[in-house]
């Protein structure tokens, strides 16, 4: 199996916080994008942080930062493109981009492994994943071999949301259990972080 590349997506701009890079907030004693990155690391072959704006400001983490590859602050998908481009550019035998939240601290430990296995045994273009009936489509697998495709529906047709660009595609969707909690469950809001900081402890005593 080829490489596959991770894309750490750190653009939004987390108004429900109160603005700035909410994945820098503190949880139990490290930031949620270090938390995320510890997990991620352990799942794919290279890592990159996608997000806009003075890079420096993730600098501790030694990571490529790379900006929208398309410019309007395009949500997700652009930064799902800017994975794939990037992996085209500078990792030619990576075949696979596996995109991630940088506020849902949580996800599996296997997320990329199921992610794939079902990929193989549906012959599926795209897998994401779902919890409690819901779909995560930013926890996806993305084959590089898209990335026109999806330059030209950002660019050209000027499609935003991931399920409608999706729709195209075989996508097969892979359901993780949600005990003791949703293992998706992300970080919007202030009293998020304090739910937050308390899964630690019941993920602790599992």
């Amino acid at each position: 199996m080829s490489p596959i590349l991770g894309v750490l997506l750190a653009g939004g701009q987390s108004r429900r916080m109160g603005g700035g890079d909410k994945n820098l907030r503190d949880l139990n004693g490290q930031s949620i994008l270090n938390r995320v990155i510890e997990s991620a690391e352990k799942q794919v072959d290279h890592l990159i942080i996608n997000a806009n704006g003075a890079p420096e400001r993730f600098l501790e983490y030694k990571l490529p930062v790379v900006e929208d590859s398309v410019g309007g602050h395009q949500g997700p998908l652009a930064g799902i493109l800017t994975g794939l481009e990037w992996a085209s550019n500078y990792r030619p035998d990576v075949e696979w981009v596996m995109s991630f939240a940088t506020d849902a601290p949580f996800f599996p430990e296997d997320l990329v492994e199921q992610l794939m296995s079902a990929i193989e045994n549906d012959q599926a273009d795209i897998a994401c994943a779902t919890s409690k009936g819901r779909s995560h489509p930013v926890f996806a697998l993305w084959p590089v071999r898209l990335k026109d495709d999806l330059h030209h529906a950002l660019t050209v047709e000027e499609i935003r949301k991931i399920d409608r660009w999706t729709s195209r595609y075989h996508l097969v969707e892979v359901e993780f259990q949600a005990e003791p909690f949703d293992p998706f469950f992300n970080i919007n809001r202030p009293e998020d972080l304090e739910k937050a900081r308390l899964f630690i402890g019941t993920d602790s005593e599992s």
